[in-house]
């Protein structure tokens, strides 16, 4: 029979993808991690584990032997019983996600996550990339646009609006542009073209192809921030620029990109109770904040609660 104990750490690193993640999570070392998952493998008489490009991979017998070590987790999580009898969550949830979505939505989300199970730690890691292909040592990604992921379960989250912005301090010196064509008199403010690594925010450049490039950075906060020092005319995440109000919506009209926010987790993340409570906090923030990201509801100055 199979030991709980191992059953347990192939439950870690099936996690995390990383003997070196799994061993920092139960408090032992890397060797033991090792040795456990060669028991497991001898007592089920076959592979768990699989090397991959981004860590470890459950084979189809680990897959077998993971529902059975989450009933072990299960198991033993309910021999803790409250005093007050609430059932309180406890773990660690890592999020990777946009610079803007991990400021106004995941923050918030993680703050709310965290009066309701305050044993649940939320890690978010801001950065802008595709969704991995591989284990990546994360529970959730929010990624632009709709991924294409094995062994991943992709979910659509909201819709959100780019638009020119520009500084009032901006217009009053260099004059406001009325139409596309007046757009090729005006620096651009955005992502750095040759660093960009996402494809679908590279289809809004499209709409501002004959701008010269300005102030350029792989942070939306810079480009929030250039434009507002006057640096030139931003294409920026409406929920963001339309906070502030020193920005100005230059040609609403006639240029405005709409771009989606992609949930990826992984099944086994999915049965997680931490990892279901962290997803349902971002949709319940996402849906309280959906006109804004729309860029209907955040007039300029506005605050998203």
């Amino acid at each position: 029979m199979p030991s709980a104990d191992d059953l347990l750490v192939l439950l870690a690193v099936a996690r995390t993808g990383r003997f070196t993640s799994a061993a920092d999570d139960l408090g032992v070392n890397h060797t033991t991690i090792s040795r456990r998952i060669a028991s497991l493998e001898r007592s089920l008489g076959g592979r768990v584990l699989a090397k991959a490009a981004g860590g470890w991979e459950l084979t189809d017998l680990g897959r077998q032997a993971l529902v059975a070590a989450e009933r072990v987790e299960a198991a033993v999580h309910g021999l803790v019983v409250d005093p007050a009898g609430d059932d309180h969550l406890k773990g660690v949830v890592r999020i990777s996600a946009t610079d803007g979505f991990s400021a106004y939505i995941a923050a918030p989300a993680g703050s709310l996550l965290r009066r309701r199970h305050p044993g649940v730690a939320v890690e978010i890691v801001a950065v802008t990339r595709r969704a991995s292909q591989h284990r990546s040592g994360l529970d959730i990604e929010v990624v632009v646009g709709k991924p294409q992921v094995h062994r991943a379960e992709a979910m659509w989250l909201a819709d959100y609006t780019l638009g020119l912005y520009a500084s009032r301090s901006y217009l009053a010196e260099h004059g406001t542009p009325r139409t596309v064509a007046e757009l090729s008199d005006h620096p651009l403010v955005y992502f750095i073209d040759s660093m960009l690594q996402v494809d679908e925010l590279d289809l809004p450049r499209r709409l501002t192809v004959s701008m010269r490039e300005s102030v350029t950075s792989t942070n939306v906060f810079v480009h929030v921030e250039a434009t507002r020092a006057a640096a030139g005319i931003g294409l920026l995440p409406s929920f963001m620029a339309d906070r502030h109000d020193d920005l100005v919506r230059v040609l609403p009209a006639k240029v405005e990109a709409r771009l989606a926010y992609w949930l990826v987790t992984r099944p086994e993340g999915l049965r997680r109770p931490e990892v279901a409570a962290v997803i349902g906090a971002l949709r319940e923030t996402v849906d309280a904040q959906r006109d804004a990201l729309a860029g209907g509801a955040a007039g300029p100055g506005a605050p998203m609660a």
